[in-house]
């Protein structure tokens, strides 16, 4: 639907605008997120999902690593992610990062489906949803990770083929 002409320039103007903050946003946003639930994970108790990565960690190494060093693991891990992507300092390092915790997060889905779901697998506990929620954090960094070699969003679309 095209907009009337007095509306067209401000459409432009902030959808030029949206672009250009998109993925610097995202990636700040992503950091805080991070950096905030990886340093709850160095304060005993105060992150709401510690046990549950901790007992997904010890089933996933088979009972090798035990909650006490699995927790202060995370807690290092997440917050380095937070600051390579705070800082977009070693960008693809810390999106590998990013990916492999995603893979170990949605674990507990089928570790613990009687934890995360009420119904499985429809109706998802609280925890359920928390890791279900991943996949926007997984579809940001996906937007991030196409920037890593120069790419953008562009407000308009390109030439057709290219």
């Amino acid at each position: 639907m095209d907009l009337p002409r007095p509306l067209e320039g401000i459409d432009r103007r902030i959808t030029s605008a949206l672009a250009a903050a998109a993925v610097p946003f995202t990636r700040f946003a992503l950091g805080v997120i991070f950096l905030w639930f990886g340093a709850l994970k160095f304060l005993p108790g105060a992150s709401p999902a510690e046990d549950l990565a901790a007992r997904t960690v010890e089933a996933l190494t088979l009972g090798a690593v035990g909650p006490a060093v699995a927790v202060p693991v995370l807690a290092v891990w997440e917050c380095a992610i937070g600051l390579g992507l705070l800082t977009g300092l070693f960008l693809r390092a810390t999106l590998f990062l990013v990916a492999a915790q995603m893979l170990g997060t949605i674990t507990p889905l089928f570790l613990f489906p009687a934890e995360t779901f009420t119904v499985f697998p429809l109706v998802p506990t609280l925890e359920g949803q928390y890791i279900i929620k991943n996949l926007v954090i997984i579809g940001a960094a996906m937007v991030v990770g196409a920037t890593v070699r120069g790419g953008q969003i562009r407000p308009e679309p390109g030439p057709a083929g290219g």
